[in-house]
Order: structure tokens, then sequence, then C-alpha cells
């Protein structure tokens, strides 16, 4: 079975053993040979600690130049490791999954910046992970040169440039950071550019709090610190700090697709990248103002791949992976400097910014799935028709049907939008239990 799913490799912490690690390290040697210099990082899970160990272990046994730069943000990860000339990054982190689980994402050198690890590198590692004649004894790691300041400093350099002119002065905001990866970051870049920034759940360090009913997948703690202390608007980061999500002053929710439309405007931008995620409400928007909107399969790098491919310059999940000009990757923290900086140059409120677009109905139930059962939505022919009979369903309320396998967890995603909430909440429920049964 393969590891890679949508967004690297994830599991429970435990699975993450000394020797699935070195087997990771082979499969980099493997695809590019032993003269590779690695970086490493993670977020602060606390098995993110004791699996950068072990991997700086595996590093040393093979000869592997490496350095750790400690708790760092996935973004940040991406972008210091092509400046610092490292040839590969290896972010340990299970993004938004709650603390027992954990994850493997790599970055390697692109033309000009960092990208994920292509086709031919994932399978490498894929066939060192099957091996049968894999032995490994490892040998105790020295962590060496701890570059956590260095790229502190480069990426908050980074941020701030990519801002230009911008100042903050007048706003108050509010700040998630999910006891995540942007917790080490955190209000500097905002305050240094003016902005006054209320933090909360800011813990630094490695713990077993991360994504605990806060961040980006949990937004009430957030809304309350807007609502309740009058602020501008609020931002929500998730466990490694690559998607954003935010709450205006009247508390509600701005996703990924309502920040790509208002964004796209504010960068006087005609093309933008999308998913099948995407709310009817953004296709319509896209099509009244002629706006090119291509749609891609779930997942950040499907969407950088049709910017790439296209050459639009922007995109995003609704989830709150926006990919901004000139990246190549989600980044939370700089999605939330865009969205202040558009509040302050447009002297908009958000509400009115994310209010370009009018959001249909739209309902997301996750049914727990088996591997097994999730490889069987894709080939049973009574599921197909199941799904074929509630999207003839959903035809009397204009709406439309999305069922998908998780990339990250073993849930089967249903997806349900329409232009009315109740009937698409019973049809969506119904076809949760009735897949069960199917399946």
């Amino acid at each position: 079975m393969h590891k890679f799913g949508t967004d690297g490799i994830r599991s429970k912490a435990e699975d993450f053993t000394p020797d699935f690690l070195a087997r990771i390290i082979k499969g980099l040697v493997d695809y590019a040979g032993d003269n590779i210099k690695i970086f490493l990082a993670g977020d602060t899970r606390e098995s993110t600690e004791w699996i950068l160990q072990d991997l700086a272990a595996a590093c040393e046994t093979f000869g592997i130049e490496y350095a750790s730069a400690g708790i760092f943000p996935t973004p940040g990860i991406n972008y210091c490791f092509y400046e610092m000339n490292f040839d590969f990054a290896i972010d340990v982190t299970a993004s938004h999954n709650p603390f027992t689980d954990n994850g493997i994402k790599i970055f390697e050198r692109g033309k000009t910046q960092g990208t994920k690890l292509d086709e031919v590198g994932r399978a490498k590692i894929e066939a060192a992970l099957a091996s049968s004649d894999f032995f490994y004894t490892p040998i105790s790691p020295t962590i060496r040169e701890d570059l956590h300041t260095e790229a502190t400093d480069l990426y908050l350099e980074h941020l701030t440039d990519y801002l230009s002119d911008a100042d903050f002065s007048d706003l108050h905001i509010g700040m998630d950071c999910a006891n995540g990866a942007t917790s080490v970051i955190n209000k500097t870049v905002f305050e240094n550019l003016g902005a006054s920034v209320e933090l909360i759940n800011c813990q630094p360090d490695y713990n077993t709090e991360i994504n605990q009913d806060c961040g980006s997948t949990h937004l009430d703690q957030l809304k309350q610190l807007v609502t309740k202390n009058h602020l501008d608007f609020g931002v929500a980061f998730d466990g490694d700090g690559d998607r954003c999500l935010a709450i205006d002053a009247e508390g509600n929710e701005v996703d990924g697709d309502q920040m790509l439309a208002f964004l796209s405007q504010f960068l006087q931008l005609d093309s933008i990248v999308t998913t099948v995620m995407a709310n009817q409400g953004l296709l319509n928007w896209a099509k009244d103002n002629n706006i090119h909107a291509e749609i891609t399969a779930v997942g950040d790098p499907n969407v950088v791949a049709a910017m790439l491919e296209k050459d639009i310059k922007i995109g995003s999940e609704q989830n709150g992976h926006v990919i901004l000009p000139g990246l190549t990757s989600g980044d939370g923290m700089l999605t939330a400097l865009m969205i202040a900086k558009a509040v302050t140059k447009s002297s908009k409120s958000l509400n009115n910014l994310a209010g370009i677009i009018t959001k249909f109905p739209q309902v997301i139930v996750n049914m727990p799935a088996t591997p097994e059962q999730k490889d069987s939505l894709k080939t049973s022919p009574a599921a197909k028709q199941l799904l074929l009979d509630y999207d003839q369903k959903l035809k009397s309320v204009a709406g439309r049907l999305l069922v998908r396998p998780s990339g990250t967890e073993n849930l089967i995603r249903i997806t349900m939008w329409g232009n009315d909430a109740p009937t698409i909440d019973q049809l969506a429920n119904e076809l949760k239990t009735k897949l069960g049964e199917t399946l």
C-alpha cells in the first residue's frame, strides 16, 4: 500500500519508527545520491521532537549532511531550505490532525524555489519503505547546527519584503496559532508593520495541544475574541501554518474561496485556480466577472501544478491553502498579511471584501472508512449507482455532489451544495448512512 497521500505521508505518531524514517532517507539517497544536504524541521506536536532526532540519526548513519531548524512553519521551511542552499527539506508535521498523528512532507529544489518532492522521488521512497532486505542500526545523533534563529530572521525578511509598502498601524486583529508551528513566528511581522495583535493558542514548544479545539479547524475561540474585543478581524492557522482562515468583525467565517475572490480582485488578476471543492458561489462570481476559473482535483500540489501549467498567478483551496503570486505552496502567515494589506489599501472591512461572492449553502459530512472502503468507493458498482441517484436528487435544489476519500485521514468526505440548506443537510446524512451500508 502506498504511504504517500494527498500531502506527504501521514499516520499515527508511533508508526514513525527509526527503521521507517531511515528508509525515507535511504529513498532520498536512491533518488539523488549521498552527496546531498537535508534541512530538518517540523511542527510543535510532541512526537516531532523525537522524529527529528531519529531523522538526524539516519542522516548521520548514511553520511548525509544535514542541519535542523527545530520548530518551524511549513511555508518557512520551504522558503528557507532553498535560500540556505539545501537540496531537500524534510518537514515533520501532520498539519491539522490531532497531536497523536504525525507525518512527513518533503521539499526539493526546483528551478527558482522549493517544490514538493516529485513522483520519481516519491517512488524511490515507496520502494525503500517496501524493501524486505533493508537492515538499519542507528547511531546516536548529535543534532548539527541549530538553524532556528537564522531561518526565522530569513523568513521574516521574506514576509516583509513580499508586502512591500504595507502599513497596518490602524489595524487591531486577533490571531490563533493553533498551538502550532506559527507560534514561533506569531505576531512579530504584523507588529513590525504597525498592527496591534491579540494572540491565543500560541505555545511555541513541543506540546499535546496542537490543533486541540483551536486554529483553522476550530474557529469558535477566535470568533469570540474578535467579537468580544471589537477587533477588525481575526486569522487562524493550522498546525503547520500552510493555511489560513479568517473571522470578520461581525464573527463570520471567511474561507479560501472568499479569499481567492477578493485577493485576485485586489491584485487585478483575471484567472484563478480552484478545486472541485469550490463553493458554487465562487464559480458563479468568476463567470459573472469574466474571470477564468481553472478547476483541479483536491490538494494544493494539484493547484500549484495547474497554476504553473496555465501561467495563472493565484490559486486556493476552500480550506485556506492560498497560493499567492510567485509561490509554490500555501503560506498561512503570508495569506493573513495579504488580507491585512487588502483591508488597509481598499479601506474596506473584511466583511465587505469577502461579500463579493454569494456563497451557496454547503454541507460536508465525514464518514469513517477503512482503507479498503476508501478503495472500494472507486470500484463498487453499487456505490457508483448510489452516487448517481443522489446527484439526481440534488437537481431539485440546483445542487451538486462530490464524494471522495480523504488523502490524509481514514474518512470518506461527502460534500453537497444547493440552494436549500435543510434539504442538502438531510440528503448528505442519508447518503452517509446508505454509503456506509453499501461499502
